[in-house]
């Protein structure tokens, strides 16, 4: 029996429900975090730290200190993967609550461009850059503290809790945002906006006390038993695991593009160039949300029930087939057209591709190497992704000219390859047969 399947004994379910619920509570503070910047570099960074150039430049050099954050993750993921493969998936959780909380209070108390200059926008990057640094190494080990405590047959719905924390956490900071934003313009650009931010200190210290009652997993206690443990999980990783690496790395660029445009172009859209009240997109967002934070935990029950691998690839196809009806639902310029659009496009589309992220990739890679692997894909296919996501939009919407055309044939392209990576996804005991299936072939090739 290889270590991904063994359970021990002593385990309750009080033990792997803890663990899931646990994960989930604290990705929904993390990702509270880390999307309010994102909030805040679309509706107004560009008017607080960037006055002196024109509102589209100010807008694209918001949404650069906002990239940074993703230029980081790829770097959190290898540093959080290493030691949490080497030392312990829950030490590196606790070590990213943290590294994620600090910063978000201190951008809450960054003087702004009449204070201090550009200076303000220095001490954003660095922060956002902290952040990223957070969130790349927190997905990995909260993933993994679900999938490794949850009983077999049920990894995709435990998996799943973790990655239902993006949806509170997404319309957590979007009612912050939303309530501050209607304040008086002045009051909100002098002192609102840094309300939600400061809030952050409350919510870093209920993450670190729910953290702390979770005990370390099992499988890696298991994969720390073996006789032989790799000193670089990541030169192993790249040794031995290319494509399940490739697989997840390029389906991820897709996925997050598509969230990425969702949750931070979409605002800049539809307040910029449609003319929506914030309140009336920021509602969208809170909607489609609301409708992952249920849908994500059925989609995870429905790949345990059915099959991992096909939800993935339905989701995928649906960034193709939905991109057009989005833009068209926002262009309606209804708040009923714009919740509908959000619905879908968060509550099916992404979910369905979110939710069997964590149990789907893990399942790919040995537990002595899985933080490392699974970080390392997502992480980097975060930042190509999620990190250009809006600069990319933005881009494309000026080629054309005020239409998002161009922006739905380049998300309907991602999905088609989203769902060309998803076949080659393989858990690793069916790697290793198919490798040793295609060295016995080898090895008698007179036998068919």
């Amino acid at each position: 029996m290889n270590a991904i399947s063994q359970q021990p004994s002593s385990r309750t379910k009080k033990h792997y429900v803890t663990a899931g619920l646990s994960s989930m509570i604290g990705t929904t503070i993390e990702w509270y975090d880390f999307f309010l910047y994102g909030i805040a570099a679309a509706l107004i960074f560009n008017k607080i730290y960037f006055p002196a150039i024109d509102p589209i430049s100010g807008t694209l050099a918001a949404f650069g200190t906002y990239a940074v954050g993703f230029i980081a993750r790829p770097l959190g993921g290898i540093v959080f993967g290493h030691f949490g493969d080497r030392v312990g998936r829950k030490s590196m959780l606790m070590i990213s609550l943290m590294l994620m909380g600090v910063p978000t209070i201190l951008i809450g108390l960054t003087p702004s461009y009449e204070a201090i200059g550009y200076w303000g926008a220095v001490a954003l990057v660095f922060f956002r850059f902290l952040q990223g640094l957070a969130v790349g190494g927190e997905w990995g080990g909260a993933v993994l503290m679900a999938v490794e405590h949850a009983p077999e047959g049920k990894k995709g719905l435990f998996g799943s809790l973790p990655q239902v924390g993006v949806a509170p956490g997404l319309i957590l900071s979007s009612l912050a945002m939303g309530a501050v934003s209607r304040l008086p313009e002045a009051d909100m650009l002098s002192w609102g906006w840094r309300l939600p931010f400061l809030a952050s200190v409350f919510l870093l210290l209920v993450g670190w006390y729910i953290r702390a009652k979770v005990s370390e997993s099992p499988e890696f206690k298991q994969a720390q038993a073996q006789p032989k443990q790799d000193a670089l999980p990541l030169k192993t990783v790249l040794r031995e695991h290319k494509v399940p690496v490739l697989a997840a790395l390029v389906a991820c660029i897709s996925e997050k593009t598509w969230f990425y445009t969702l949750a931070t172009f979409s605002l800049t859209y539809a307040v910029g160039t449609l003319g929506l009240p914030r309140e009336t997109i920021l509602t969208g967002v809170i909607w489609g949300a609301v409708g992952a934070l249920f849908t994500i935990p059925l989609f995870g029950l429905l790949g345990d029930m059915i099959s991992k691998r096909a939800i993935f690839i339905a989701g995928a196809l649906g960034i193709s087939l939905f991109s057009a009806t989005f833009f068209s639902l926002l262009n309606e310029k209804t708040a009923y057209h714009t919740n509908i659009a959000m619905l879908v496009a968060f509550g099916v589309v992404y979910a369905a591709m979110y939710a069997q992220e964590s149990s789907l990739f893990s399942s790919m890679f040995p537990p002595a190497v899985r933080y490392t692997g699974i970080s390392l894909a997502v992480q980097i296919g975060g930042a190509i992704g999620g990190g250009t996501a809006p600069l990319v939009a933005t881009y494309l919407l000026s080629l054309g000219d005020g239409s998002p055309r161009l922006i739905v044939l380049y998300l309907a392209g991602l999905g088609l390859i989203a769902a060309a990576c998803g076949l080659l996804m393989r858990p690793y005991g069916q790697q290793r047969g198919a490798d040793a299936a295609k060295l016995a072939s080898a090895a008698s090739p007179s036998i068919r």
